[in-house]
C-alpha cells in the first residue's frame, strides 16, 4: 500500500498543493451536498406526510356525506396515479403500529371531524413490495416505488376508508450540482497552481543553486521575490553564499602567502647546502629538504581542494589515456582499456590529479594498475584495480582522513604524505561524485571514482 501511494502521489510541491486543494474542494462540496440532501429529504418527507394525511382525511370526510350506494363509485373515481382508495366494512380493528406510525395516526385523527376522532385510526409504513400486484401495476407507469403508506380512517359507523399511497423513488442528484462541483474544483485548482508556482519556483531555484554549490560550482544569486518566508530563505541563502565566497577567497590568499613564505626559506636552505663540505651531511639535509618540499606542496594542494578551476568540456577517455601514457613512459606498470570518447564538463586539472593519485597508489601498494571506464544511467565510473593486499574493512574510511597512512614507516618514499586519497575525495565531492574502495574477490584493491552523468556535456 505504501509503495502504491508513493507511485501515484505527486512528487513536486506544486502538484501536491493542486491535488490537495482539488480534493479538499471536492470533499467539501460533497459534504455540503450530502447535508443539504439529507436536510431536504427530511423536510420533504415531513411535508409529504402532512399532505397525504390531509388528503386521506379530506377524502374520508367527503365520503361520509355521500349516500351509501354512491360511495363505491366515488372511491373508484378518486383512485388515480399513486393514490388508491377502497372501502372496508365491518367492526373496526386496531392495527399494531410502531412509534412513528402512532404519531402519524395521531396527526391524522386530529384532521377528522370531532365526532369521528374517538374511533380507531391506523397508519402503516410498508416496504415497496408489500402490495405485490398493485405495486407492479403502478411501477409500469412511474419510476418505481420507494415505499407504501396505508392510512385507515373511519367514514361512518361500520365503514372505513383505506388510502394506499405509492411513494415514488427520489430523483438522483441533478447534473447541475455535479457541474457546479467540477467548476469549483477547476477554479480552486487554477488558484492553487498560481500560488504553488509563486512558492515552488523560488524553492526549486534554491534547490538548484544549493546543488550547484554542492558540486563545487559558482553560487548563483537568487531573486529575492515571492512570499515572505520564501523571500527570507533567498536572502539567507544569498548572504550565506556571499560569506562562503569571502571565506574561500581569504583562504586562497592565505594559502598563497603560506606557499610563498614556505618555498622561499626552503629554496634558501637548498642554496646553503651547496656550501657544506661534508657530502654525507649535505645529502642528508637535501633529502630532508626534499621531503619538506613534497609535504608542503601536498598540504597546499589538499587544502585548496576542489573548486578553484573553471569547468570546461573535455574527453574523459582521452584524459585517462594521456595519464596512463605518461606513466608508461616513466616505466610504471599500468594498463588501460581504451574506450570511446566520453565528453564531460569538469575541471580537468583536478580530475587529472585525482585519477593520477589513484593510479600511483595502485602502483605503489599493488605493484601494478589496471584502468578502465564504465558508464550506466546515473554515473561515469573510473575504475583502478591493483594486485596488492587490499585494505581491511575497518581502515577503508580512515584512509580518506588527512595524514593517515596504513604503511607504518612514516617515510615519504614508501607511504607518501597521507594526503592523496583526501585530495581525491575532495575533488570527487566537488564534482558531485564520490570515491569507493573495495577489495577484489581474487585479491587486490578496486578504487572507483564516480562522476555524475549530469556533468556530461549536452
Amino acid at each position: 500500500m505504501r509503495r502504491l501511494s508513493r507511485f501515484w502521489w505527486p512528487k513536486t510541491l506544486a502538484a501536491q498543493l493542486i491535488v490537495v486543494t482539488a480534493a479538499a474542494v471536492m470533499l467539501s462540496n460533497l459534504g455540503i451536498a450530502l447535508w443539504f440532501a439529507s436536510s431536504h429529504e427530511r423536510q420533504t418527507e415531513s411535508a409529504l406526510m402532512e399532505r397525504l394525511l390531509d388528503r386521506a382525511a379530506s377524502a374520508a370526510t367527503l365520503l361520509s356525506g355521500i349516500p351509501h350506494r354512491e360511495r363505491q363509485a366515488a372511491v373508484r373515481t378518486m383512485s388515480s396515479g399513486p393514490w388508491h382508495f377502497r372501502l372496508k366494512f365491518g367492526k373496526p380493528t386496531a392495527e399494531p403500529m410502531d412509534a412513528k406510525e402512532t404519531a402519524l395516526a395521531a396527526r391524522a385523527r386530529a384532521m377528522l371531524p370531532t365526532v369521528r376522532q374517538k374511533e380507531p385510526v391506523s397508519v402503516r409504513l410498508l416496504p415497496p413490495n408489500a402490495r405485490g400486484d398493485m405495486v407492479h401495476r403502478h411501477s409500469r407507469h412511474g419510476r418505481g416505488v420507494a415505499g407504501i403508506v396505508e392510512i385507515t380512517l373511519p367514514v361512518v359507523r361500520g365503514t372505513e376508508l383505506v388510502t394506499t399511497v405509492f411513494l415514488p423513488r427520489p430523483e438522483p442528484w441533478p447534473l447541475q450540482f455535479l457541474l457546479a462541483a467540477l467548476v469549483a474544483m477547476l477554479t480552486a485548482s487554477a488558484v492553487a497552481a498560481f500560488v504553488a508556482r509563486r512558492v515552488a519556483r523560488p524553492l526549486s531555484k534554491l534547490a538548484d543553486a544549493a546543488s550547484e554549490v554542492a558540486r563545487g560550482g559558482d553560487a548563483p544569486r537568487l531573486p529575492e521575490l515571492g512570499p515572505d518566508d520564501v523571500r527570507r530563505a533567498a536572502v539567507a541563502f544569498n548572504a550565506m553564499t556571499d560569506q562562503v565566497t569571502r571565506t574561500l577567497e581569504s583562504q586562497r590568499q592565505l594559502l598563497s602567502a603560506v606557499g610563498h613564505d614556505l618555498r622561499t626559506p626552503i629554496t634558501a636552505m637548498r642554496i646553503s647546502t651547496e656550501f657544506i663540505a661534508d657530502d654525507e651531511v649535505r645529502e642528508r639535509i637535501e633529502k630532508n629538504l626534499e621531503e619538506l618540499q613534497t609535504l608542503t606542496e601536498a598540504v597546499l594542494t589538499a587544502a585548496r581542494g576542489a573548486g578553484w578551476e573553471k569547468r570546461r568540456k573535455i574527453d574523459l577517455a582521452a584524459l585517462v589515456d594521456s595519464i596512463c601514457a605518461d606513466l608508461e613512459e616513466m616505466e610504471k606498470s599500468v594498463t588501460w582499456d581504451s574506450a570511446a570518447a566520453v565528453p564531460v564538463s569538469c575541471r580537468p586539472n583536478e580530475i587529472r590529479r585525482a585519477i593520477r593519485n589513484l593510479i600511483e597508489n595502485a602502483i605503489a601498494y599493488g605493484k601494478s594498475a589496471h584502468v578502465r571506464l564504465e558508464e550506466d544511467d546515473g554515473t561515469i565510473a573510473i575504475i583502478v584495480e591493483d594486485e596488492g593486499p587490499g585494505i581491511a574493512e575497518g581502515d577503508r574510511a580512515r584512509v580518506f582522513e588527512p595524514f593517515v597512512r596504513l604503511e607504518g614507516s612514516r617515510s615519504l618514499e614508501t607511504g607518501g604524505a597521507g594526503l592523496g586519497l583526501t585530495l581525491v575525495k575532495a575533488i570527487a565531492e566537488g564534482h558531485g561524485g564520490s570515491i569507493e574502495l573495495a577489495n577484489r574477490p581474487g585479491g587486490g584493491l578496486r578504487a572507483i571514482l564516480h562522476l555524475p552523468r549530469e556533468a556530461r556535456a549536452a
